[in-house]
Protein backbone atom coordinates (compact mmCIF):
# COMPACT_ATOMS: atom_id res chain seq x y z
CA UNK A 1 0.00 0.00 0.00
CA UNK A 2 1.50 3.66 -1.19
CA UNK A 3 0.54 6.44 1.11
CA UNK A 4 3.10 8.92 -0.58
CA UNK A 5 1.39 9.99 -4.44
CA UNK A 6 2.62 13.20 -5.07
CA UNK A 7 -0.05 14.83 -3.81
CA UNK A 8 -0.84 12.69 -1.26
CA UNK A 9 -2.76 14.37 2.14
CA UNK A 10 -2.50 14.59 5.22
CA UNK A 11 1.29 13.90 4.75
CA UNK A 12 3.19 12.98 7.39
CA UNK A 13 7.33 14.28 7.01
CA UNK A 14 10.45 13.46 8.62
CA UNK A 15 13.33 15.30 8.97
CA UNK A 16 16.31 13.36 8.92
CA UNK A 17 19.43 15.30 10.21
CA UNK A 18 21.29 13.27 12.69
CA UNK A 19 22.01 10.68 10.72
CA UNK A 20 24.96 8.70 12.72
CA UNK A 21 24.32 9.20 16.62
CA UNK A 22 27.20 7.91 19.55
CA UNK A 23 29.30 6.93 16.25
CA UNK A 24 26.01 4.63 15.18
CA UNK A 25 24.19 4.57 12.14
CA UNK A 26 20.46 5.62 12.40
CA UNK A 27 18.52 3.41 10.32
CA UNK A 28 15.03 5.08 8.59
CA UNK A 29 14.18 1.09 7.50
CA UNK A 30 12.04 1.08 11.41
CA UNK A 31 9.59 3.81 9.68
CA UNK A 32 8.14 0.91 7.06
CA UNK A 33 8.91 -2.12 9.36
CA UNK A 34 6.66 -0.38 12.61
CA UNK A 35 3.63 0.44 11.02
CA UNK A 36 3.85 4.28 10.26
CA UNK A 37 2.25 5.64 7.04
CA UNK A 38 4.83 8.27 6.88
CA UNK A 39 5.11 9.55 3.43
CA UNK A 40 8.09 12.02 2.58
CA UNK A 41 11.86 12.06 4.60
CA UNK A 42 13.93 15.04 4.55
CA UNK A 43 17.70 14.31 4.02
CA UNK A 44 19.57 17.26 5.88
CA UNK A 45 21.23 19.46 5.49
CA UNK A 46 22.91 20.12 1.73
CA UNK A 47 25.38 22.95 1.96
CA UNK A 48 26.82 24.70 -1.41
CA UNK A 49 30.50 25.37 0.30
CA UNK A 50 33.44 27.35 -1.36
CA UNK A 51 35.24 26.74 -4.20
CA UNK A 52 31.50 25.39 -6.08
CA UNK A 53 30.98 21.78 -7.05
CA UNK A 54 32.37 21.51 -2.57
CA UNK A 55 28.74 19.91 -1.69
CA UNK A 56 28.47 18.26 2.03
CA UNK A 57 25.62 16.98 3.83
CA UNK A 58 26.16 17.86 7.20
CA UNK A 59 30.19 17.88 7.50
CA UNK A 60 30.90 15.57 5.00
CA UNK A 61 31.25 15.51 1.10
CA UNK A 62 27.70 14.12 -0.04
CA UNK A 63 29.38 10.56 -1.49
CA UNK A 64 31.50 9.82 1.38
CA UNK A 65 31.94 6.11 2.09
CA UNK A 66 30.23 7.21 5.10
CA UNK A 67 26.86 7.58 3.78
CA UNK A 68 26.97 4.30 1.66
CA UNK A 69 24.34 2.91 4.47
CA UNK A 70 21.85 6.13 4.08
CA UNK A 71 21.74 5.60 -0.18
CA UNK A 72 20.91 2.26 0.14
CA UNK A 73 18.49 2.63 2.73
CA UNK A 74 16.78 5.53 0.55
CA UNK A 75 16.56 3.03 -2.17
CA UNK A 76 14.54 1.09 -0.24
CA UNK A 77 12.22 3.94 1.24
CA UNK A 78 11.45 4.41 -2.13
CA UNK A 79 10.84 1.37 -3.62
CA UNK A 80 7.93 1.19 -0.65
CA UNK A 81 6.81 4.51 -1.81
CA UNK A 82 8.18 6.86 0.43
CA UNK A 83 9.49 9.82 -1.25
CA UNK A 84 12.60 10.91 -0.42
CA UNK A 85 13.86 14.91 -0.78
CA UNK A 86 17.01 16.61 0.14
CA UNK A 87 17.25 19.81 2.20
CA UNK A 88 19.27 22.50 1.23
CA UNK A 89 20.51 25.11 3.41
CA UNK A 90 19.48 25.66 7.46
CA UNK A 91 20.76 27.25 9.89
CA UNK A 92 24.41 27.12 8.13
CA UNK A 93 24.62 30.09 5.62
CA UNK A 94 26.05 30.57 1.92
CA UNK A 95 24.29 27.73 0.00
CA UNK A 96 21.43 30.19 -0.94
CA UNK A 97 23.62 33.51 -1.46
CA UNK A 98 26.06 31.32 -3.49
CA UNK A 99 23.23 31.06 -5.83
CA UNK A 100 21.73 34.12 -5.71
CA UNK A 101 24.51 35.91 -8.26
CA UNK A 102 24.39 36.69 -11.68
CA UNK A 103 23.76 33.82 -14.50
CA UNK A 104 27.36 32.66 -14.74
CA UNK A 105 27.68 32.39 -11.09
CA UNK A 106 24.51 30.50 -10.61
CA UNK A 107 24.99 27.90 -12.96
CA UNK A 108 28.58 27.15 -11.57
CA UNK A 109 27.06 26.10 -8.08
CA UNK A 110 23.75 24.57 -9.23
CA UNK A 111 24.45 22.38 -11.98
CA UNK A 112 26.60 20.77 -9.22
CA UNK A 113 23.83 20.32 -6.91
CA UNK A 114 21.69 19.16 -10.11
CA UNK A 115 24.07 16.32 -10.76
CA UNK A 116 24.41 15.00 -7.20
CA UNK A 117 20.02 15.07 -6.92
CA UNK A 118 20.32 13.05 -10.33
CA UNK A 119 22.98 10.84 -8.80
CA UNK A 120 21.67 9.97 -5.86
CA UNK A 121 18.08 9.60 -7.60
CA UNK A 122 16.32 12.02 -4.69
CA UNK A 123 12.78 12.86 -5.17
CA UNK A 124 12.94 16.83 -4.39
CA UNK A 125 14.30 19.09 -3.04
CA UNK A 126 13.17 21.43 0.21
CA UNK A 127 14.55 25.10 0.42
CA UNK A 128 15.06 26.23 3.78
CA UNK A 129 15.85 29.72 3.30
CA UNK A 130 17.79 31.36 6.31
CA UNK A 131 19.50 33.58 5.06
CA UNK A 132 18.98 36.51 2.51
CA UNK A 133 17.87 35.65 -0.79
CA UNK A 134 16.59 38.11 -3.23
CA UNK A 135 13.25 37.27 -4.42
CA UNK A 136 14.54 36.90 -8.30
CA UNK A 137 16.94 34.62 -6.34
CA UNK A 138 14.28 32.28 -5.55
CA UNK A 139 12.18 32.70 -8.27
CA UNK A 140 14.99 31.31 -11.02
CA UNK A 141 16.06 28.63 -8.46
CA UNK A 142 12.16 26.94 -8.24
CA UNK A 143 12.01 27.80 -12.00
CA UNK A 144 15.95 25.67 -13.28
CA UNK A 145 14.42 22.89 -10.74
CA UNK A 146 11.09 22.37 -12.45
CA UNK A 147 13.03 22.78 -15.81
CA UNK A 148 15.63 20.30 -15.15
CA UNK A 149 13.45 17.60 -13.03
CA UNK A 150 9.31 18.00 -14.18
CA UNK A 151 6.37 17.84 -12.47
CA UNK A 152 6.37 14.82 -10.62
CA UNK A 153 9.57 16.30 -8.55
CA UNK A 154 8.87 17.99 -5.46
CA UNK A 155 10.11 21.55 -4.28
CA UNK A 156 8.94 22.48 -0.74
CA UNK A 157 9.75 25.47 1.23
CA UNK A 158 10.44 25.65 5.18
CA UNK A 159 9.29 29.35 6.06
CA UNK A 160 8.64 30.01 9.84
CA UNK A 161 4.73 30.67 10.39
CA UNK A 162 4.90 34.51 11.12
CA UNK A 163 6.14 34.34 7.54
CA UNK A 164 3.05 33.46 6.14
CA UNK A 165 1.31 35.98 8.29
CA UNK A 166 2.65 38.46 7.12
CA UNK A 167 4.90 39.14 9.68
CA UNK A 168 8.98 38.46 10.44
CA UNK A 169 10.59 35.78 8.47
CA UNK A 170 14.13 34.06 7.96
CA UNK A 171 14.33 34.39 4.33
CA UNK A 172 14.26 37.91 3.03
CA UNK A 173 11.59 37.20 0.44
CA UNK A 174 8.20 37.35 0.26
CA UNK A 175 6.76 34.40 0.68
CA UNK A 176 3.01 35.53 -0.27
CA UNK A 177 4.21 37.54 -3.43
CA UNK A 178 6.39 34.11 -4.45
CA UNK A 179 3.22 31.52 -4.26
CA UNK A 180 0.85 34.11 -6.21
CA UNK A 181 3.74 34.10 -8.75
CA UNK A 182 5.17 30.50 -8.65
CA UNK A 183 2.82 29.02 -6.51
CA UNK A 184 2.26 26.07 -9.04
CA UNK A 185 5.47 24.54 -9.18
CA UNK A 186 5.84 24.68 -5.76
CA UNK A 187 4.18 21.46 -3.88
CA UNK A 188 3.94 23.13 -0.12
CA UNK A 189 5.50 24.71 2.98
CA UNK A 190 7.17 23.08 6.09
CA UNK A 191 5.88 25.88 8.41
CA UNK A 192 8.01 26.06 11.47
CA UNK A 193 5.40 26.44 14.30
CA UNK A 194 8.17 26.63 16.75
CA UNK A 195 11.04 28.17 18.47
CA UNK A 196 8.94 31.59 19.15
CA UNK A 197 7.49 31.38 15.49
CA UNK A 198 4.05 30.01 16.46
CA UNK A 199 2.70 27.29 18.73
CA UNK A 200 0.58 24.19 17.90
CA UNK A 201 -1.54 24.30 21.56
CA UNK A 202 -4.21 25.40 19.50
CA UNK A 203 -5.53 26.03 15.97
CA UNK A 204 -5.07 29.55 16.19
CA UNK A 205 -1.58 30.47 14.34
CA UNK A 206 -2.31 27.93 11.65
CA UNK A 207 -5.78 29.95 11.06
CA UNK A 208 -3.67 33.40 11.15
CA UNK A 209 -2.13 31.81 8.10
CA UNK A 210 -5.67 30.56 6.29
CA UNK A 211 -6.98 33.76 7.16
CA UNK A 212 -4.43 35.33 4.71
CA UNK A 213 -5.20 33.66 1.84
CA UNK A 214 -3.07 30.53 1.91
CA UNK A 215 -4.81 26.76 1.13
CA UNK A 216 -4.80 24.09 3.69
CA UNK A 217 -3.73 21.48 1.40
CA UNK A 218 0.02 23.55 1.13
CA UNK A 219 0.30 24.02 4.78
CA UNK A 220 2.58 21.57 6.23
CA UNK A 221 2.23 21.83 10.21
CA UNK A 222 6.19 21.71 11.50
CA UNK A 223 6.81 20.49 15.50
CA UNK A 224 9.98 19.42 17.07
CA UNK A 225 9.61 15.78 18.16
CA UNK A 226 11.78 16.53 21.16
CA UNK A 227 12.07 19.57 23.66
CA UNK A 228 15.96 19.40 23.09
CA UNK A 229 14.98 20.14 19.31
CA UNK A 230 13.78 23.35 19.91
CA UNK A 231 11.15 25.77 22.33
CA UNK A 232 7.42 24.75 21.50
CA UNK A 233 7.15 21.23 21.96
CA UNK A 234 3.69 20.03 22.44
CA UNK A 235 2.56 16.83 24.58
CA UNK A 236 1.02 13.83 22.99
CA UNK A 237 -3.09 15.14 23.92
CA UNK A 238 -2.94 18.68 23.24
CA UNK A 239 -1.66 17.91 20.17
CA UNK A 240 -3.91 15.16 18.79
CA UNK A 241 -6.75 17.67 19.89
CA UNK A 242 -5.09 20.52 17.70
CA UNK A 243 -4.26 18.12 14.81
CA UNK A 244 -7.76 16.64 15.12
CA UNK A 245 -9.35 19.83 14.93
CA UNK A 246 -7.44 21.01 12.31
CA UNK A 247 -8.16 17.89 9.81
CA UNK A 248 -12.18 17.83 10.71
CA UNK A 249 -12.23 21.82 9.87
CA UNK A 250 -10.16 21.22 7.09
CA UNK A 251 -10.31 18.33 4.76
CA UNK A 252 -7.66 18.78 2.74
CA UNK A 253 -5.34 19.57 5.48
CA UNK A 254 -1.57 19.66 4.31
CA UNK A 255 0.19 17.66 7.09
CA UNK A 256 2.99 17.85 9.39
CA UNK A 257 6.81 17.64 10.05
CA UNK A 258 8.90 16.76 12.71
CA UNK A 259 12.29 17.54 13.01
CA UNK A 260 14.15 15.81 13.70
CA UNK A 261 13.96 11.63 13.10
CA UNK A 262 17.12 10.63 15.62
CA UNK A 263 15.40 11.13 18.81
CA UNK A 264 11.89 11.46 18.59
CA UNK A 265 9.98 10.72 21.65
CA UNK A 266 6.67 10.99 22.92
CA UNK A 267 4.98 11.29 25.97
CA UNK A 268 3.91 7.74 25.80
CA UNK A 269 7.36 6.56 23.89
CA UNK A 270 9.56 9.28 26.42
CA UNK A 271 13.38 7.41 25.94
CA UNK A 272 15.28 7.87 23.01
CA UNK A 273 16.01 5.30 21.09
CA UNK A 274 12.96 4.52 19.19
CA UNK A 275 12.73 7.30 17.23
CA UNK A 276 9.89 5.96 15.04
CA UNK A 277 7.21 6.11 17.74
CA UNK A 278 6.93 9.86 16.64
CA UNK A 279 5.55 8.73 12.89
CA UNK A 280 3.46 6.31 14.80
CA UNK A 281 1.64 8.93 17.24
CA UNK A 282 1.19 11.17 13.84
CA UNK A 283 -0.14 7.75 11.87
CA UNK A 284 -2.64 7.27 15.22
CA UNK A 285 -4.15 10.52 14.70
CA UNK A 286 -4.21 11.60 11.05
CA UNK A 287 -4.22 7.90 9.50
CA UNK A 288 -5.86 6.07 11.20
CA UNK A 289 -6.90 3.85 8.61
CA UNK A 290 -3.79 3.05 7.40
CA UNK A 291 -2.85 0.77 11.18
CA UNK A 292 -6.41 -1.08 10.22
CA UNK A 293 -5.17 -1.90 6.30
CA UNK A 294 -1.68 -2.54 7.57
CA UNK A 295 -3.04 -5.53 10.10
CA UNK A 296 -5.53 -6.83 7.15
CA UNK A 297 -2.66 -6.43 4.81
Amino acid sequence: MSLSEHNCRPRIVCYHQTHFHNSTFVSLLPLLTQKTAVTHIILAAIHLNQPAGNITINDDVWNSPKYNPLWSEVHTLQLAGIRVMGMLGGAAQGSFSALDGDLQSFNTYYTPLRDMIRSVNLNGLDLDVEEAISLGGIIRLVDRLHADFGPSFVITLAPVATALQGQQNLSGFDHEVLEKGLGHKISWYNTQFYCGWGSVASTIDYERILGRGWPPNKIVVGLVTNPANGQGWVGDDVLRITLTALLEKYPDFGGVMGWEYFNSITETSPAVGRPWCWAQLMTDILRPGFLISSSVT
